[in-house]
């Protein structure tokens, strides 16, 4: 037996991707990709069921709720970034160091070189309650 609830899914939770404001639109998308990657991978309970197509084709499962993708400056950013950490928020971040390595030993490698303060961010990634992420976005802006 099938039943279909219509009612509208509310989510006590929120993804958010913030991103600078001076990155190139394929910088935009490569870092959304990579930061929403890290939140999938260690909060499981972030990603939904496992889809099919009507032929029984399966597809793999996405996150359960939507990602709100913003943008800020260099300084939103960082403030950002210090209240994901006061907050101890999920998080995951990209750094402009990124764009020059290839791999992910490299990227990690990167980030182990600069001490927190010193970051140079250009996205970062948060997951917790609607209100503790709005908070972090702080003078953030919806992407266009």
């Amino acid at each position: 037996m099938t039943t279909t609830d219509t009612a509208p899914v509310r989510f006590d939770t929120k993804i958010a991707v913030l991103l600078r404001e001076d990155l190139e639109t394929w910088q935009r998308l490569n870092v959304t990709a990579f930061l929403v990657s890290g939140l999938g991978s260690q909060i499981p309970e972030v990603i939904g069921e496992p889809y099919a197509d009507a032929d029984g084709v399966p597809y793999l499962p996405m996150f359960r709720q939507p990602v709100l993708v913003f943008e800020g400056t260099k300084e939103t950013l960082t403030a950002a970034h210090a209240r994901a950490l006061s907050r101890s928020l999920p998080r995951s971040l990209f750094t402009t160091d990124l764009f020059a390595t290839g791999n992910d030993r490299d990227n990690r490698a990167a980030v182990r070189a600069v001490g927190t303060a010193r970051l140079d961010l250009v996205g970062l990634a948060v997951h917790g309650p609607r209100n503790a992420v709005d908070k972090v976005l702080k003078g953030a802006r919806m992407h266009p």
